[in-house]
């Protein structure tokens, strides 16, 4: 491997690693400089078998030998390693996963790609909380949807934190950020989809009692304020999972759970 060692925080070569707890800072430079960070052994194995190429590594010694068959397929790439102090004063915080890898940003698919043969797809409305924007994926992962969208105002779904949380699932599920908002729900329309919106509004129709269509898109919304007035009068249906003891709703990322189980296609679980 290509072994570098840095003794230096300031060091040029791992520029990319600084400030990695700064959100409104990383935000901001990883889309505009084309990068995102995978952090742990198990995220940074499964970027790597989805095709994404790293353009570095940085890592404690003693993770070596563990990350040595992951990245035999990278020989090129500098593997810069560093003592547990240097590596906090980098990045800001105690990087006890494993190893950090600076990936390439892949190229954003279009819509119709994306929507293009799936029957089930969810559409996040302004979700802030990258926690959040990474279990909503999880769930869609793991309980057979077939891709996700995201609106222009809502949480990088490559953003660290959303990567980690998500298990690196993010690779696997074909997404895109929306252009225009709600206009772009025309295309999901066009596809065939019914639009669905997850609300607890009283008109709402209850989930046990949804007959879902063949193509189906859900819309799930900021936290806290829920969906906007615009995406509620765009879809075609609402829909609600019905609540006892007075809770009038579940986090979005529980209600993403629910709503996956309760309406993944049929013929994929024995």
């Amino acid at each position: 491997m290509n072994l570098e060692r840095i003794t230096d925080p300031l060091d040029e070569r791992i520029s990319g690693y600084r400030d990695l707890t700064d959100v409104a800072l990383r935000s901001r430079i990883e889309p505009e400089t084309g990068v995102f960070i995978a952090e742990s052994a198990a995220v940074i194995e499964r970027a790597l078998a989805a095709g994404h190429r790293p353009v570095s590594v940085l890592m404690e010694d003693k993770w070596l030998e563990r990350m040595g068959p992951i990245l035999r397929s990278a020989r090129d790439i500098p593997i810069f390693v560093g003592d547990r102090a240097v590596l906090e004063e980098i990045t800001g915080f105690h990087v006890h996963r494993g190893a950090l890898a600076l990936m390439g940003r892949p190229q954003m698919p279009t819509v119709r790609s994306v929507i293009a043969g799936a029957r089930r797809i969810l559409v996040l409305e302004d979700i802030v909380d990258h926690t959040n924007v990474g279990a909503i994926i999880r769930s869609a992962a793991a309980l057979g949807f077939d891709g996700f969208l995201v609106t222009p105002r809502c949480a990088d779904p490559l953003y660290r934190r959303s990567v980690r949380v998500s298990m690196g699932t993010v690779f696997d599920l074909p997404w895109t950020r929306l252009s225009s908002w709600p206009g772009d729900l025309a295309l999901l329309r066009e596809a065939g989809f019914t639009i669905a919106a997850v609300t607890p509004g009283s008109d709402a129709i209850p989930l046990d009692e949804f007959d879902p269509p063949e193509r189906l898109a859900l819309i799930l919304g900021t936290e806290g304020d829920g969906l906007t007035t615009q995406a509620l009068t765009e879809a075609d249906i609402s829909l609600v999972i019905p609540m006892q003891r007075g809770v009038d709703s579940l986090n979005v990322a529980a209600a993403a759970a629910v709503m996956c189980w309760a309406l993944r296609p049929s013929g994929e679980w024995g």
